[in-house]
C-alpha cells in the first residue's frame, strides 16, 4: 500500500515565509541600532562643540584677569581639533563675551556670558548671566 501525499511544496513555501518574516525583523533591529548609533555621534558632536565653546569663553576670562582692559576676542583659535571664536561686546566694567565652540566633527555651540569686571589686580569676572545655545 503506497500512501500519497498532497502538501507538493507547502513546507518550501512556509519555510520561505518564515526566513522572509525574520529577514524582516533583523532588518528592523539592524535600522533601530544604526539610527542609535547616529544620535550618539550626534551628541558626542555637540558636547565636544560646547566644551571648545567653554574654553574659549575661559580662556577670556583668563586675560580678562590679566587685563582688564582686553577686549579684542579670538578669532578661529584651535583647540583640541576644534576652534572657537570669542568676541566681547559692552564697556567694562559690565561686558558680554560670546563664544562660538567648533568640533572637529563641524557641529557648532555658542556660549555667552554677561560679565562684570572688578577692580584690582587679578582682576576679578564675575559671570551674572550665562546662556548656552540661545
Amino acid at each position: 500500500m503506497k500512501v500519497k501525499f498532497r502538501n507538493k511544496g507547502s513546507v518550501l513555501l512556509m519555510a520561505i515565509f518564515i526566513v522572509a518574516l525574520l529577514s524582516a525583523v533583523v532588518m528592523g533591529i539592524l535600522q533601530v541600532n544604526t539610527e542609535e548609533i547616529q544620535i550618539m555621534r550626534n551628541q558626542i558632536g555637540a558636547a565636544q562643540a560646547l566644551a571648545v565653546a567653554g574654553a574659549g569663553l575661559n580662556d577670556a576670562f583668563a586675560e580678562m584677569r590679566a587685563n582688564d582692559a582686553w577686549a579684542t576676542g579670538f578669532a578661529d583659535k584651535a583647540f583640541e581639533g576644534g576652534s572657537y571664536a570669542v568676541a566681547i561686546a559692552g564697556t567694562a566694567p559690565n561686558l558680554t563675551i560670546t563664544s562660538i565652540g567648533t568640533s572637529s566633527q563641524g557641529f557648532v555651540a555658542r556660549v555667552e556670558a554677561d560679565v562684570t569686571v572688578g577692580g584690582g589686580s587679578p582682576y576679578v569676572v564675575r559671570i551674572d548671566n550665562l546662556r548656552i545655545n540661545e
